[in-house]
């Protein structure tokens, strides 16, 4: 299964336990390829930088090149229209439209308002844990 996380979940799969790490984990597992574009990694890496100077036992460099290197990336693209109530948050819903990527775990509230558009499903952690993994063991 190809998945698309938002930034929130990966950087929180990273720092923390719970549904973000276990998707991580599932993906590490291969059971699922992480889909993502360059603009996406980047965030990833300026959110966990930030984040791993409040951690400076968590190394995030390995994770980053592990995922810049395993997961399928796509070129940046811009939507015609802005989709998300905030902008920002356009760059996953673009990503998931250039790749055929059908799936994006986020617990953004405004990326899960817009779940459904282009026939792109977003789900919180928990939700893609209940549907997708939860049965696999």
């Amino acid at each position: 299964m190809r998945v698309i996380l938002d930034t929130n979940v990966f950087v929180s799969g990273v720092f923390f336990s719970g549904p973000p790490y276990r998707i991580l984990e599932a993906w590490r597992g291969g059971k699922l390829q992480l889909v993502a574009s360059q603009e996406i990694l980047e965030e990833y890496r300026r959110v966990g930088e930030t984040l791993a100077a409040q951690f400076p036992g968590v190394n995030l460099h390995p994770i980053i090149d592990l995922v810049t290197t395993n997961a399928e990336i796509f070129p940046n693209q811009a939507l015609p229209q802005s989709v998300c109530e905030d902008p920002e948050d356009d760059k996953f819903i673009a990503c998931a439209l250039a790749s055929r990527c059908r799936v994006i775990v986020s617990g953004d509230r405004h990326l899960l308002k817009v779940s459904g558009f282009g026939d792109i499903k977003v789900m919180s952690p928990r939700q893609f844990i209940d549907k997708y993994l939860s049965k696999r063991g």
